[in-house]
């Protein structure tokens, strides 16, 4: 489980839950329930990690809970 901050939401216009990570950008995922939306969006994080090293991209340190309202 990672510890960046992911934001969970029901689109209607998917009819799907979406899952983003505002720490990483264009990190994000779906699914047809909360708990799929979650498990995609762990395995994107990865990803977005792993591809971020091997380009040499700077990677963001977890700072928890944002506050963007």
């Amino acid at each position: 489980m990672s510890k960046y901050e992911i934001i969970i939401y029901w689109s209607e216009e998917d009819k799907a839950f979406i899952a983003e990570v505002p720490e990483l950008p264009g990190c994000a995922a779906d699914g047809s329930t909360y708990q799929e939306a979650l498990a995609h969006v762990e395995i994107v994080i990865q990803e977005w990690l792993e591809t971020a090293k091997e380009l040499g991209r700077p990677i963001p340190e977890p700072k928890g809970r944002l506050v963007f309202a």
